[in-house]
């Protein structure tokens, strides 16, 4: 039965900013809350979104998962996400996520952004394109440099470890790799593994909206002492919600209306 505090989306639920919460990330404090549902030509987002207010600014949150955790990495309908953002007018993401470390230096419990990816997933459906309308959108800078920069400066300031540069590989999931792949994927200069990533960044850019993914380093993968769990995943989650909710929250207070990039022209080259 739906939510009797939920509503279907009308044209005047909007918001600027869209946070997409990976695991351990079920809400954000808005101020003035509503959820709302969105339907989609491509299905039924993972969970009904919550529209608020926060630093005067309109933010819609979305948990990836769903709010208890009940969709696994390999089952995420990210087309739906996606699009319903963009029917919402959202102009900007930032994306959380859990990842595994696969270099000494990067300790569980730090923070990581991406600057690029290697995507080893089979199965998932990662374009919007159809017949009739193509897209070849490059991905060669798959992240917002605007928001990248302001988030980096904000590491500093409050003294977190952020490590910038970080090559991700996104896997299938919902299992861990082996020790034999997770060495495979350091040997190929990879510096950080996890299961979301892709296809989701590159839908936003195909919708021309501004994508940062900040990441909560949780292990160490299956290379490094001991094997990771989902109960040691848990557990580092907890310890970090706090921090990664006042980034979040210095991101938003500090991203300009006006953007300063090129992500809303992704699609001025992106057909033949």
């Amino acid at each position: 039965m739906q939510d009797t505090n939920t509503i279907l989306m009308q044209k005047k639920y909007n918001a600027e900013i869209g946070i997409i919460g990976g695991t351990g990330i079920y809400d954000f404090e808005l101020k003035n809350k509503k959820k709302i549902i969105v339907k989609t030509p491509y299905g039924k987002t993972s969970d009904s979104i919550t529209i608020g207010e926060f630093e005067n600014k309109k933010i819609a949150f979305l948990p990836r998962h769903g709010n208890k955790h009940s969709i696994p990495p390999h089952l995420v309908n990210f087309k739906a996400n996606i699009w319903a953002y963009k029917k919402i007018g959202i102009k900007r993401i930032i994306s959380i996520s859990s990842v595994g470390s696969l270099r000494e230096k990067i300790k569980p419990g730090q923070f990581a952004l991406p600057s690029q990816f290697l995507d080893f997933t089979r199965f998932r459906d990662g374009s919007f394109s159809k017949i009739g309308n193509v897209i070849h959108i490059s991905v060669a800078e798959p992240f917002c440099p605007e928001l990248q920069l302001i988030m980096l400066k904000i590491s500093k300031n409050f003294k977190i470890k952020l490590h910038k540069n970080c090559i991700y590989t996104c896997i299938e999931g919902p299992r861990f790799s082996t020790i034999a792949e997770s060495n495979f994927f350091r040997s190929i200069g990879s510096d950080i593994v996890g299961m979301t990533l892709v296809p989701e960044c590159q839908l936003a850019r195909e919708v021309q909206i501004c994508y940062i993914s900040i990441l909560i380093v949780t292990d160490y993968d299956s290379w490094f002492k001991e094997n990771v769990t989902a109960k040691n995943v848990s557990s580092r989650l907890k310890q970090s919600s706090k921090t990664i909710s006042k980034m979040i929250a210095k991101l938003i207070e500090q991203t300009p209306g006006t953007k300063n990039c090129s992500c809303e022209k992704a699609l001025l080259a992106a057909k033949l």
